[in-house]
Order: structure tokens, then C-alpha cells, then sequence
């Protein structure tokens, strides 16, 4: 760890809780970036895109 990192405001384990729910982060490429403003609308997206992934499934002949 680089000398210039400072510490000794830091808490310990103030994340754990979070951490120990699950994670799952996402580097979104810059243009990509530039459309969304927030991770709600990331996730809104996404959910409808996931929707329609799995209406082409069911829809698909077998």
C-alpha cells in the first residue's frame, strides 16, 4: 500500500453488510455511459431487455 494513503479516518467494516448481500459491479464502456445518468436507468434497461430475451425464448420453436 502507497505511504500516501491515509487511513485513519476510515471505519472498518462499513460496507460488510452490503458486501456480504452480493455484489455484482459493472464497468459500463464511455459511450455507453453517456446515455444513462443514473443506475436506476441502467437497470431499467437492462430489465426490459431481459424481458425481451425471455419472450424470444418462449417464442422460439423447440
Amino acid at each position: 500500500m502507497a505511504a500516501e494513503y491515509d487511513f485513519t479516518r476510515g471505519v472498518r467494516g462499513k460496507y460488510l453488510r452490503r458486501y456480504a448481500e452480493g455484489t455484482n459491479v459493472v464497468v459500463l464502456e464511455p459511450d455507453v455511459a453517456e446515455v444513462f445518468h443514473s443506475p436506476g436507468q441502467v437497470n431499467e434497461a437492462l430489465r426490459g431487455l431481459a424481458a425481451l430475451i425471455r419472450r424470444q425464448t418462449e417464442l422460439a420453436p423447440k
